[in-house]
């Protein structure tokens, strides 16, 4: 009985290990052509500014140039105002822009950021070109999807007052859990992607 135990964990530790590394051919497949690059670059920025605009940390102001920090960063920066959503820490105001700045949060939005590029310039290159970088045509649509609805984890509240729509605490905080939701989408993607992957063509 340990001996077939032993084996299957053996074989399940094998096919993660060459789903990662499929996933890996992927994601190099598509960061070895131009356009998967350049789709990346912008579409993490893109979705990094919007993320922060959503949370309303990223606006335009009087312009101006200052940079304040609140008293006691380091504990302010660990306590939670929402689900996934920290306290900012300091103000930096450059010209128009202003940006309440929350390590935790830019953090977290970049994490996104990253997986949503990282899947649309998958989606791409698996578009444009499958047979350069060994992905089947049908991974582009399925790649692009997640990165696309990802947006609503940030923007959703605001999205709501945008179309006059009154938000309840419930459908709030439905918004909020979207985020980690979001994030298993988006690595999950990039894994289903990772299966349509030929490491022999």
């Amino acid at each position: 009985m340990s001996a077939d135990v032993a084996a299957g964990s053996q074989s399940t530790v094998t096919h993660v290990e060459r789903l990662v590394r499929q996933t890996a051919v992927a994601v190099r497949g598509a960061f070895s052509r131009r356009d998967g690059r350049v789709t990346f670059a912008a579409t993490s920025v893109s979705y990094l500014v919007v993320y922060l605009a959503g949370l309303r940390h990223l606006g335009l102001g009087p312009w101006g140039f200052e940079v304040s920090v609140v008293a006691d960063p380091l504990a302010r920066a660990t306590r939670l105002v929402s689900p996934f959503q920290w306290e900012p820490v300091a103000l930096v105001a450059a010209g128009p822009v202003e940006l309440l700045v929350s390590p935790l949060n830019v953090a977290l939005g970049a994490i996104l950021a990253t997986l949503v590029g990282v899947n649309l310039a998958v989606s791409v290159v698996a578009y444009r070109g499958p047979k350069a970088c060994k992905i089947g045509p049908g991974a582009g649509a399925a790649a692009g999807l997640p990165g696309l609805l990802s947006g609503f984890a940030c923007c959703g509240p605001t999205i709501l007052l945008v179309v006059g729509l009154q938000a309840s605490a419930t459908v709030l905080t439905v918004f909020q859990w979207l985020v980690p939701f979001a994030g298993l989408a988006l690595v999950g993607t990039l894994l289903w992607v990772g299966t349509k992957v030929d490491p022999d063509a």
